[in-house]
């Protein structure tokens, strides 16, 4: 009887694999490990080498530094498809299906934020953290910037309630 005191089956048994075919299973999985530790490694390497290889200059994009990066992600995340989602036991049609689509996909997604909302951001950046670290929370600032502003003139009050002059 088992530990749990039941007639389910233990894992072995359910598992109807050999002790080599268990071995087989472990192999792969430190294969795939050691992939990806790999992967992750050169991500690093790279990654605290880039300002003396030149690929982060300052006032650059850093675009090959991102396009890297995305790259060593999405290798990543494919072998992680292929391994462990077991798509790399099917056949070569129903993996690109499956694959292109979804690199294809970050890639939109990549030059969505990249052109769309990246240049939507940097313009004001600067402006922005100034403003908001020199900021003074005293009432007469804000009493004055609210003046200054014109948002008393539109009817409002400072708790966002509407009030008539």
């Amino acid at each position: 009887m088992s530990e749990f005191h039941d007639d389910y089956p233990s894992y072995e048994l359910l598992a109807h694999h050999s002790e080599e075919a268990g071995k087989q299973k472990r192999k792969k999985l430190w294969m795939v490990f050691w992939i990806m530790l790999g992967i992750t490694l050169a991500e690093l390497y790279i990654g605290m080498n880039a300002e003396q290889w030149g690929l982060q200059a300052a006032g650059k994009s850093g675009l090959t530094l991102k396009g890297i990066f995305i790259t060593l992600t999405l290798v990543k995340a494919a072998y992680i498809v292929l391994s462990f989602m077991h798509l790399g036991d099917e056949t070569r049609f129903f993996r690109y299906t499956i694959l292109v689509p979804f690199c294809v996909f970050v890639l939109y997604l990549v030059a969505l934020v990249d052109l769309s909302e990246g240049p939507y951001s940097r313009e004001g950046r600067y402006e922005m953290e100034h403003n908001v670290t020199t900021q003074d929370h005293s009432t007469k600032t804000h009493e004055a910037g609210a003046h200054a502003g014109g948002a008393h003139d539109a009817g409002k009050h400072e708790g966002g309630e509407h009030h008539k002059e």
